[in-house]
């Protein structure tokens, strides 16, 4: 096979949740790049209106409500697409529940309801998904955890940020904590479902600088510095590899941790 078409998504069905990202972030990049290589693109989150909105450019990508909260609206997804589609061959569970903010005085209520959204959530619309891959004996899995689930907090990224009062870059316990159980999450499944053809990987990026380009913080100024390259993620670095782990060119690779990070977590 040449290795052009080995890259090629023709034919296939995929599943972002949160497929739009927040502030055009990875959701968005993930969802166009699978597009632009050729799959039926689905891309679900409870906001629905924000989705078709974003859909609107790209004829042909569907959306779907999801509130991984729920069990229900997660049968009722991958129904949907089954009863489309009659298949899904790539999910990427990209969807994530930012609700415990703050150190070690995070509310156990929040705390609770992120580790059931970020990781109760992800176990259940991953098993669903692979009831079908498995009927099937294909399919990928692509788990979107961070650096921060592979790294503690590296303080001189937070010097000079305030962080007690800005809300947007408090560093999470129960983020961290769900990423890196994500990572060896994607390393069970992929031990669990590779007899079936299925292979599960997950990807580790490192901040996202679009969110902040036109107002740059403190912390993303820290951060950006910190990785080898000087940059934070942009809007396309993560379409190769995600591209790369959903097609045939990976077809021997799962169970393993695709870092994108500039070199952050090299050092």
């Amino acid at each position: 096979m040449n290795v052009l078409d080995m890259f090629s998504l023709k034919g296939k069905v995929a599943l972002v949740t949160g497929g739009a990202g927040h502030q055009g972030g990875y959701g968005a990049q993930i969802s166009e790049a699978l597009y632009e290589a050729g799959s039926t693109v689905y891309i679900a989150s409870r906001n629905r209106e924000k989705l078709e909105e974003y859909a609107k450019k790209f004829p042909g990508m569907k959306t779907l409500a999801l509130d991984l909260a729920e069990a229900q609206s997660i049968r009722e997804c991958i129904g949907a697409i089954l009863n489309e589609e009659g298949k899904l061959d790539i999910l990427v569970n990209n969807a994530v529940l930012r609700a415990a903010l703050g150190a070690w005085d995070t509310a156990s209520e929040l705390y609770d309801r992120s580790f059931h959204v970020n990781a109760t959530g992800l176990f259940l619309i991953t098993r669903l998904a692979a009831e079908d891959m498995i009927k099937r004996h294909a399919g990928s899995i692509i788990n979107m955890a961070s650096y921060m689930g592979m790294l503690g907090l590296d303080p001189v990224n937070y010097k000079g940020t305030g962080t007690q009062t800005d809300s947007d870059i408090l560093p999470s316990p129960a983020y961290h904590y769900e990423k890196g159980g994500m990572i060896n999450f994607t390393r069970w499944a992929a031990s669990v479902l590779g007899k079936y053809n299925i292979r599960v990987n997950s990807i580790s990026p490192v901040g996202y600088m679009a969110e902040w380009e036109n107002n740059p913080t403190v912390f993303t100024r820290n951060h950006a510095a910190a990785t080898m390259l000087g940059r934070l993620c942009n809007s396309t670095d993560l379409k190769g590899g995600v591209v790369y782990l959903a097609s045939d060119a990976s077809a021997f690779v799962t169970g393993t941790n695709l870092v994108i990070d500039g070199g952050y977590s090299a050092k």
